[in-house]
């Protein structure tokens, strides 16, 4: 691991992605600032793992922020009316369904996130921010793509003092071209103890998976392909 010396903000949900994404930024020498959100999701337990997963990496900080995108809902991560689908990977279906966008999409969250984080990088005088969003297992978000990350970074950088002082920020994606058996590896050799991790769409509140959604399906088969034994409590 590299001397760390510049400091970065690394989007930390608790899930498996985020938590890889944090160890590569750790990996490559950024002192990390993780932030997570409380933004009226289904469950608290990803809230959780995100503080496990903070607390084991040694972060310089780590702050969960409360938004509650609960109050537009539109989404089955923030409104209890709308039921998580289960995993339609995991069923005979037709492939045109798989790139319809889901209703697990949160309206404009990674925007939201990563305005946020944005803030947050001006006030550390960071000039990075890491961002786990992922478009190869499942490119049905139209915020995990990589010209999303692209608009968003060039935005970023007309819109802030430090932008437009010359201080020119930098928004990594390093997961965005990497299949979840890929990811499982790449962090797994960096140390991440997938165990304090939960990534399902439906957790119960002592973060044990409900093994029935999409994200629960594509995290089983990533550890099932990358040959890595699965950590994961499922209900």
């Amino acid at each position: 691991m590299k001397q760390k010396t510049k400091p970065a903000v690394v989007l930390l949900s608790g899930g498996l992605d985020s938590a890889t994404t944090l160890a590569m930024a750790m990996d490559a020498g950024f002192s990390c600032y993780a932030l997570s959100f409380d933004y009226g999701q289904r469950s608290s337990a990803e809230l959780n793992a995100a503080k496990k997963v903070a607390q084991a990496a040694g972060v310089q900080e780590h702050r969960i922020l409360k938004i509650d995108l609960g109050q537009f809902g539109g989404s089955a991560l923030t409104d209890h009316d709308i039921a998580v689908p289960q995993s339609e990977f995991a069923q005979d279906t037709d492939a045109s369904s798989v790139d319809e966008i889901p209703i697990t999409y949160v309206p404009a969250r990674n925007t939201v996130f990563l305005s946020l984080a944005l803030a947050w990088s001006e006030v550390l005088d960071a000039r990075d921010i890491f961002v786990g969003v992922n478009a190869v297992d499942y490119s049905g978000y139209p915020d995990c793509r990589g010209e999303y990350i692209e608009a968003f970074q060039t935005m970023a950088n007309l819109a802030t003092k430090a932008g437009v002082e010359g201080n020119r920020l930098t928004v990594h994606a390093p997961l965005i071209d990497l299949t979840k058996d890929q990811i499982i590896s790449a962090g797994s050799n960096l140390g991440v103890d997938y165990g304090l991790t939960v990534s399902c769409y439906a957790a119960e509140a002592s973060g044990a998976a409900c093994g029935q959604c999409d994200s629960c399906h594509i995290r089983k088969q990533g550890f099932v392909v990358a040959k890595i034994d699965d950590p994961t409590t499922y209900a």
